[in-house]
């Protein structure tokens, strides 16, 4: 009998990021929740890559955690170990079920297979990606819906967009929100706040504040634009820091020449985790106009951080922001009217940063966590 007893699950964590970006705040949250219950709730395994395994180890002191392949730290090795070596892993680890948590999977995993698939922007959004990764991922989730027993979504707008553009198979398909770290992501003190100021040479200045990957869904062009708008004329305009990885969006050059000379640009790539805090609860304004998201975990961690969040109600964003935020649309003169407005209504700006501080804390990865293994127990039977 396996019903009582807690799934055998092997997790294939090698597709995380050095930068902790999206999938690597997934990854790592989930982890730590289900390190809380391993042995009780889920009888767990986990395979990373070198540089991670310690994290992991440390993590998950109940867990088996398995270093990978050193060549699996190159994507297409990944790839070609991920159809070949993690089954073989699977059935070495006495795996009852694989979870793969990035829209690929085995074809042929030798047990039942669980997928995470983030959004579905890759036929919602198609303009936005280059013509060889929306044909990989396109093909990678039609796989998915059909190879995997079950199929795990971070938000019901993606699994309806899921449903309706790909007829997938609606009894299959389980929500798990995710979560915020709010030891990580709190509403920081007034020395956070001038720290990361000092780093990123702002002085006293205010800012608004985008923290993300450029790329194209993401409309970073249209935030530089609509700022400048709604900035130009102040007598002491606050300036814009784009933080984040480089991404592949080729317009942001475009947009930061417009900008008019006497306005301040910040681009300062990624910042470190322990500034996170700092640079988005102080912010003026935390501004994420994307064209759509799976989930929307940069505007969840702002509004965690106590950060006035202006976003758009595009696909999964107003599930997470609810009435805590602020919504434009993508038009840069949209964006300028709306960014204007709440720089000009502080006390609309304290209520925002409140509510959705209060809200962040409804997101939990010990909720995420449970979705899960209820889902590994469904797989299993």
């Amino acid at each position: 009998m396996t019903a009582g007893r807690p799934p055998r699950v092997l997790i294939d964590a090698t597709s995380v990021p050095a930068d902790r970006g999206g999938v690597g705040r997934y990854v790592d949250g989930l982890l730590g929740a289900l390190g809380r219950v391993c042995g009780t709730g889920v009888d767990l395994a986990v395979v990373s890559l070198r540089t991670d395994l310690e994290r992991y180890t440390r993590m998950l002191p109940g867990a088996e955690v398995i270093p990978a392949p050193a060549a699996v730290a190159h994507r297409p090795a990944r790839l070609a170990w991920e159809q070949t070596g993690l089954p073989l892993l699977a059935q070495q680890v006495g795996a009852e079920v694989l979870h793969s948590p990035f829209y690929t999977c085995p074809l042929r995993a030798g047990c039942p297979v669980t997928v995470t698939v983030h959004d579905a922007t890759f036929f919602t959004e198609p303009e936005h990606y280059d013509k060889s990764r929306r044909t990989f991922f396109r093909s990678a989730i039609k796989t998915s819906l059909r190879r995997a027993g079950r199929v795990i979504v971070p938000s019901k707008a993606t699994r309806d967009e899921l449903i309706r553009l790909l007829d997938a198979d609606p009894t299959r398909i389980d929500v798990a929100y995710h979560g915020v770290d709010q030891d990580a992501f709190h509403a920081p003190g007034d020395e956070e706040k001038a720290r990361v100021r000092a780093r990123l040479g702002l002085g006293d200045s205010s800012y608004v504040a985008f923290l993300g990957a450029k790329e194209p869904r993401k409309n970073v062009p249209n935030l530089i634009r609509g700022w400048a708008r709604a900035v130009a004329d102040r007598p002491n305009p606050p300036a814009l820091v784009v933080a984040g990885g480089q991404g592949h969006d080729d317009d942001i050059d475009r947009a930061v020449a417009e900008v008019p000379s006497h306005l301040r640009l910040l681009r300062p790539g990624y910042l470190r985790y322990a500034d996170l805090p700092g640079f988005l609860g102080g912010a003026l304004v935390a501004a994420y106009p994307s064209y759509g998201e799976g989930f929307g975990l940069p505007i969840l961690e702002a509004m965690a951080c106590a950060a006035p969040v202006l976003t758009t109600p595009r696909l999964s964003l107003p599930e997470v922001g609810g009435d805590a935020v602020a919504y434009t649309s993508e038009d840069p003169d949209q964006i300028a009217a709306d960014l204007a407005a709440l720089l000009d209504d502080e006390p609309r700006r304290l209520s925002l940063a409140k509510a959705g501080f209060d809200r962040a804390k409804e997101f939990t990865w010990e909720s995420s966590a449970d979705v899960h293994i209820a889902a590994w127990r469904r797989a299993r039977s």
